[in-house]
């Protein structure tokens, strides 16, 4: 009875917190394990009943048992559906010597010896389908205290499958939102500039993506969603392929730098995408926040790339560890300097000394500083004085489509030539 105990509090403690899908599907195939082998059953499982069939979501069985998750029959053939209409009894000691029970075929194919089956309601009353178990040889010690310990069970695999249901939902909510940003005219593309102030130039743009779809929210949470559905390199495959489309319409001598996650650099074919551009003309920035595993199969991707003139970038540098280890490990053509780094830099001497550092790094390994989030004419002037030239934020100017974008070069190389760089 311990184990049986035991199992129950494991599935309480995992009810009252967030676990992943597979952990709760070990929860449940552990439950079923232990009230399985403590009523020394041949066969436990978890029944769906819906459009008319039963299904076994979750099985517990002796090797060689027939019954395997996944199957289906008929509802109207099964014990579940005669056991949830009231048809049958939930505790049957002797299924032969039940006369509804012989009338189901699988009394005898299987044999069916004792059986337990109680309904698993959810909390809106909903009947889910059944926990049951079965073994091949009657049982005559079976009781009602053991139905009422399958019932505590179903109680609790109820709350585990609605937690479940509610994540699957979800899910499926979320890949109608992400479908629907897939479709034409759902997706466009924004360009910012990328100015090198020494040179009093527009170097770059850095394609950027806006929704046009319900519900509105920022660019992040899009690609944020997608990659929790696993539907990452999806959306920003599109995105590169719809920004791609501007490159021959950038002013000549300007490069265009393009987001990509390491999945869709790994899974995305990005060799394939790039076919046929010119890639000297062309960034990639990683924008991963999170540790990377695979650094050896990004480089190996990247590699010959980077040998027909493909530059990588990393974004975000000195918001967090990861970035730093992507630089280290990927050995980037150019660092963007985080935002967090940028912003208020001519009040605050501990982000001079940051920024000047990084410089340091990047012309010690041959990469290249851009600082983005540049806001004010007294950051810009601060980060020339560090001898960081290459700037990218709203006081240069905004992300704009891309007639709008190519407009706003010109009048931003009469405020650079009448800018006052240190």
């Amino acid at each position: 009875m311990k184990d049986v105990i035991e199992s129950a509090i494991s599935m309480i403690a995992q009810r009252n917190r967030a676990i992943p899908e597979q952990a709760a599907k070990t929860a449940l195939e552990r439950s079923l394990h232990a009230i399985r082998t403590h009523l020394q059953m041949d066969v436990a499982f978890i029944s769906e009943l819906s459009e008319g069939r039963r299904h076994f979501r979750y099985v517990d069985a002796e090797a060689g048992e027939p019954i395997r998750a996944g199957d289906s029959a008929p509802a109207e053939d099964s014990y579940c559906m005669r056991i949830v209409e009231g048809r049958l009894p939930e505790l049957i000691p002797d299924a032969c010597l039940n006369i509804k029970a012989l009338k189901i075929a699988a009394t005898k194919a299987l044999p069916v010896g004792a059986h337990l089956s109680v309904p698993i309601r959810l909390s809106d009353g909903r009947i889910y389908g059944t926990f049951c178990c079965f073994s091949h040889a009657p049982d005559d010690s079976l009781t009602s205290r053991d139905l009422g310990m399958m019932r505590v069970f179903a109680d609790l695999i109820a709350d585990q499958i609605e937690a479940d249901l509610r994540v699957r939902g979800a899910r499926h909510d979320a890949g109608r939102r992400i479908d629907a940003a897939l479709q034409p005219g759902a997706l466009s593309i924004v360009y910012q500039p990328i100015v090198n102030a020494a040179q009093k130039r527009v170097v770059g743009f850095e394609a950027l993506s806006r929704f046009k779809v319900e519900p509105q929210r920022t660019p992040d949470l899009w690609f944020a969603e997608a990659a929790s559905i696993g539907r990452s390199v999806e959306l920003e495959t599109l995105a590169i392929r719809h920004a791609l489309r501007a490159l021959d319409q950038l002013p000549a001598g300007s490069y265009l730098s393009l987001n990509a996650s390491p999945d869709t650099v790994l899974e995305g074919d990005l060799a394939g995408l790039l076919a046929g551009q010119p890639l000297e003309r062309l960034v990639i920035e990683v924008t991963e926040h999170a540790a990377i595993d695979l650094y050896e199969d990004i480089a190996a991707v990247f590699g010959p790339l980077q040998d027909r003139g493909l530059r990588l970038a990393i974004d975000d540098a000195g918001a967090g560890y990861a970035s730093l280890r992507h630089i280290l490990n990927l050995g980037p053509d150019i660092i963007k300097l985080d935002t967090s780094i940028t912003r208020g830099i001519d009040l605050d001497p501990s982000r001079q000394a940051l920024a000047k550092a990084m410089c340091g790094f990047a012309s010690a390994t041959g990469s290249q500083i851009v600082a983005e989030g540049v806001e004010t004419a007294a950051e810009l002037q601060t980060l020339a004085g560090l001898e960081i030239n290459n700037l990218q934020g709203y006081f240069l100017g905004r992300p704009l489509p891309l007639d709008e974008a190519r407009a706003h070069v010109l009048d931003l190389r009469k405020r650079l030539f009448d800018f006052d760089f240190i």
